[in-house]
């Protein structure tokens, strides 16, 4: 370590870090300004961690905000690419509410994004690069996969209300057994379907011990589709440096309105809670009325500080 590097902070350190092997991977970096118009982010509000915007009025009368994400800036600025793929990393500065102080803060955040005719080799190779970030940020760390359209195939077949549906979702998230099955009962969801959510809900471990019980549990459901395309994606994984440290746990939700497909999050021991988070989201794409798919995760470096306050290595 030089003695530049000594003087930085964790979080400032693990960003050279980070984009050394996204640039060595072929992601090109991108660079935004500080603030968007605020109407880019109040039509997706749900897609942000935190809804809590600083806006400012500009000179030209125009409501702009200091930026809370970098996707949706990235999303907006990247041409729409029916064949080929645009691969884009980031270390920016965003303002907003840290899960650590629970105060507004200016946090440095990476992360990448690959845009436009996503394959499964671009989705194993940007769940990969996940992995091995975590690894950057500490040798004892493990990313959570899980595919929304299994659990949207079952949830689904529940043959609820919408309201009720995204409620079960929710507690999926939290592995509430009790509030899923309390739920179903007052919907009168299907007793068969029910019972595969909640046993789907409680699933959690290594890809080659798990795939066989997901196997067996949704064979011949409507979920069926989606499983063979989450066994494929987990296939492209096996001889990559995620296979180590991934986990299938379908408690990783997201919102379905703009999330698809695998999603994932990455945990390092010492920190109570999530440090990275991403997938699919061609939903979003929609919205922002694009056709191309996407696929990224973002990388939370504000969070290193907790793990430097509770004694712990961060690599």
């Amino acid at each position: 370590m030089t003695v530049d590097e000594r003087i930085l902070k964790p979080e400032e350190r693990a960003a050279f870090t980070l984009r050394a092997l996204y640039a060595d991977h072929g992601y090109r970096q991108y660079k935004m300004s500080k603030f968007e118009e605020y109407d880019l982010y109040v039509k997706n509000k749900d897609f942000l961690i935190s809804d809590n915007i600083i806006t400012f009025t500009d000179t030209n009368g125009k409501l702009m905000a200091l930026k809370p994400d970098v996707t949706l800036s990235i999303i907006r600025s990247t041409k729409d690419l029916p064949d080929g793929v645009e691969k884009v990393y980031y270390d920016e500065n965003v303002y907003r509410v840290s899960k650590g102080t629970h105060r507004f803060r200016e946090i440095k955040q990476s992360g990448l994004e690959c845009i436009g005719a996503v394959g499964k080799e671009n989705l194993c190779e940007v769940i990969s690069l996940a992995a091995q970030s975590l690894k950057k940020l500490s040798p004892a760390c493990v990313l959570d996969l899980s595919h929304l359209g299994i659990l949207q195939a079952v949830i689904d077949s529940l043959n609820v209300p919408p309201e009720t549906a995204a409620a079960i979702q929710r507690k999926a998230g939290e592995k509430n057994l009790h509030e899923i099955d309390a739920l179903c009962t007052e919907a009168n969801a299907d007793p068969t379907a029910t019972e595969i959510f909640k046993r789907l809900a409680q699933i959690y471990g290594q890809p080659e011990t798990v795939l066989p019980q997901l196997e067996h549990l949704l064979k011949g459901t409507a979920a069926q589709p989606a499983l063979n395309a989450f066994s494929a994606i987990l296939t492209g994984l096996e001889q990559t440096p995620a296979k180590d440290v991934l986990r299938i746990d379908f408690s990783v939700v997201g919102d379905m309105r703009y999330y698809n497909g695998a999603v994932f999050k990455g945990f390092i021991e010492g920190i109570p809670g999530s440090v990275l988070s991403g997938g699919q989201y061609d939903r979003l794409m929609r919205r922002m009325h694009r056709n191309a798919g996407a696929v990224g995760f973002a990388v939370y470096l504000d969070m290193l500080e907790r793990l430097q306050e509770g004694g712990g290595e961060n690599g």
